[in-house]
């Protein structure tokens, strides 16, 4: 590689990790993490289709679940599902949204706006592609008529606790939110498993297809957020 090239690749590089440019780092992160989400969803919609990775042990885990429920642990997490059912995520994100506009965090309120709702519908979509039974059993905890792979609650759990973990940590650095919106998508997630209605390559497929929706509106809004930012110092 020539003197040139690699002093061009050097600042193309150093460009891309920048964090305070339009096209920096945030653009990086965003696309590593698009790549790697899409590609986990799509490795495990396969080991679906085979019956085979992590989904071969799908039927069994949701056999043990079913076989070891107890109260009052049931109830528990019939309240965790109900709460991040489509009507509660609603509520949830009518009240983030609402606190956001009255803060004037427009860039943040747009970011919301755009990643939960259509997330959820995408899900649908997602899941009238694969179109994939639920879990069956003689006696069920909980019966839903509609397909399995991805879980909704648990998509638009990741959905709507990522974009308030971003924001928190964004505004005030408060990184112990990143863990807290992990424990509660995990368990929404296993309250999906427990009751019955989702299998683990469900929640998990739902995890990276979030995911992937998050890195695509956070990405695409912090973009546009500093090009018309630059535009106006220029």
């Amino acid at each position: 590689m020539s003197q040139v090239a690699y002093k061009k690749l050097k600042r193309f590089v150093a460009a891309r990790l920048a964090p305070g440019e339009e096209l920096g780092l945030h653009l990086t992160v965003g696309l590593v993490l698009l790549f790697v989400a899409v590609y986990a969803f799509h490795e495990l919609a396969e080991d679906m289709r085979r019956d085979a990775g992590i989904a071969a042990w799908d039927l069994r885990l949701a056999q043990w679940l079913h076989l070891h429920a107890f109260e009052p642990l049931t109830s528990f997490m019939l309240v965790v599902t109900q709460m991040h059912s489509v009507a509660g995520i609603l509520v949830l994100t009518s009240l983030l949204a609402l606190y956001l506009w009255r803060r004037g965090e427009r860039y943040w309120l747009l970011t919301l706006l755009i990643v939960v709702p259509p997330g959820m519908l995408l899900n649908v979509a997602l899941k009238y592609s694969y179109q994939r039974a639920r879990p069956y059993f003689d006696e069920p905890l909980l019966t839903l008529a509609t397909y399995s792979f991805p879980s909704g609650h648990t998509a638009a759990a990741t959905l709507f606790y990522g974009v308030l973990a971003s924001y928190l940590v964004m505004k005030g650095r408060r990184w112990w939110a990143v863990p807290g919106a992990v424990a509660m998508v995990l368990l929404v997630a296993c309250s999906r498993m427990y009751l019955g209605v989702h299998y683990l390559s469900d929640v998990l497929a739902a995890m990276m297809e979030g995911v992937a929706w998050l890195a695509i509106c956070l990405t695409g809004v912090s973009t546009w957020r500093r090009r018309r930012e630059n535009g106006k110092q220029l």
